[in-house]
């Protein structure tokens, strides 16, 4: 059999997980990987900023290894165009790559507010290694630092700020923090905490403009408020980086629409990670899921086709983690969903918050608010993650749950979780070691 020239374009979590899946399965086609950037994990950056971490530990893997797996890397090049039906990808510097099979994981770009001043000195925003580097050098013990957005970006990077600032502000135009992350009691009881411990928060702040004022930045708000600052960061969402596909003829709503193998409206053009919009295992509607699992999963299932094997993705669990200051914040599935029952659990002298959302038996959606100690005693978060994904009857144990909340663990096992989701491996089949 002829063999194939497989194109991958970026190096992200998506990208990676698609060649080592390829490699794994015993394909040797040859791989071409274009990236702006060399292979590196988003999700360590912020340990990079609060000092945990060195960048040289960023990185997810290095230019011998790729040689190894022999991947022909095209590094410091963008995509520019595409011509499918010369299958052809053009990049920025003019030239033009011929492909088979083509896999789209551009990934995303940090958003920012348009509005004047929102690009101006003095202003980060925090998506790429350069970004953690620029915003490490500015933070010093005497900044005070407004962050733009109170959504899961915005904290995955509070412990770092609080860590290196004098001050803290966060400014979110919704009327609560996490919007998009918990509901109304998780986000009060998330606010308590974090104004306990010092930082500021102002919700239904709608900023208008951003201004150099001394040496200093001035946001005013409609209201007609001011606040100054000596950092800003811009923490006001990403979007998928698709403007180079424009006349492909690939289709793209909120991304680029994908099938259950990952396959665009194209023959042999794929899309992986923060690119692709594809199912949501709880609901089935067709969502983008800007998240690390989901980049990995869509990545080895695209990869698993580009090889020739029919694996059909399950969906998406929409879920967010993020740990700020010693309390813990998660969501899963459906947490948002209130046609159904809830099961609520609120301890204000703990800082604990817990609910669970039901469609007759089944855990549709989970939050969880509370200390680490907590949250982790026994990984309630992991075995709340694995009763919302595996879809486990749960109609036998709504009653105890309303009774004993925090009993989750007896729940998880009584239900046999861990053989219901043993079957649901991304690929159909025992997860295969690493591959040197």
């Amino acid at each position: 059999m002829a063999s194939k020239r497989h194109v991958i374009v970026g190096a992200g979590t998506a990208g990676i997980n698609a060649i080592r899946t390829l490699r794994q399965m015993g394909n040797q086609d040859p791989v071409v990987l274009v990236s702006g950037e060399r292979p590196y994990s988003r999700m360590v950056l912020p340990y990079v900023l609060e000092g945990g971490i060195s960048e040289g530990h960023t990185a997810t893997l290095s230019p011998n290894q790729l040689e190894r797996w022999g991947v022909e890397m095209r590094f410091g090049l963008r995509a520019a165009g595409l011509d499918t039906k010369a299958k052809t990808l053009k990049l920025d510097n003019g030239e033009d790559i011929p492909y088979d099979s083509l896999l789209i994981a551009t990934g995303s770009s940090a958003a920012r507010l348009p509005i004047p001043g929102a690009d101006g000195a003095g202003i980060h925003s925090f998506w790429t290694l350069k970004d953690a580097r620029g915003l490490k050098t500015h933070i010093t013990p005497n900044s005070h630092v407004v962050m733009v957005g109170a959504g899961f970006i915005s904290f995955t990077i509070l412990n770092g700020i609080l860590q290196h600032a004098g001050k803290v502000t966060i400014v979110e135009v919704e009327s609560r923090i996490l919007p998009r992350m918990v509901d109304n009691a998780g986000a009060e009881m998330t606010a308590q905490w974090l104004t306990a411990r010092g930082v500021t928060l102002r919700t239904g702040a709608r900023l208008k403009e951003i201004a150099q004022s001394g040496d200093k930045r001035r946001l005013t708000f409609a209201d007609g408020g001011t606040l100054d600052a000596d950092v800003v960061v811009m923490a006001t969402g990403i979007r998928p980086n698709l403007g180079w596909l424009e006349g492909s003829g690939v289709k793209v709503d909120k991304g680029i629409v994908v099938d259950d193998h990952m396959q665009s409206n194209v023959a042999g053009v794929y899309a992986a990670g923060d690119v692709a919009q594809g199912r949501n295992l709880i609901s089935g509607a067709s969502e983008v899921h800007a998240i690390e699992p989901t980049a990995m999963e869509h990545g080895r299932v695209a990869g698993a086709n580009m090889a020739g094997e029919k694996v059909s993705y399950p969906g998406s669990l929409l879920m967010n983690v993020v740990g700020v200051a010693g309390l813990e914040i998660a969501s899963f599935g459906a947490w948002d969903d209130a046609s159904g029952e809830a099961i609520v659990d609120v301890r204000k002298q703990q800082s604990s918050y817990r609910c669970y959302r039901f469609q007759g038996g089944r855990m549709m959606g989970a939050i969880l608010v509370a200390p680490e100690g907590e949250a982790w005693r026994g990984n309630d978060l992991g075995m709340l993650k694995g009763l919302v994904q595996s879809g486990a009857d749960l109609s036998a144990w709504k009653n105890f749950l309303k009774a004993n909340p925090l009993e989750i663990k007896q729940v998880y096992l009584a239900a046999r979780t861990v053989s219901g989701l043993l079957p649901r491996t991304v690929l159909g089949r025992p997860s295969s070691a690493p591959i040197a």
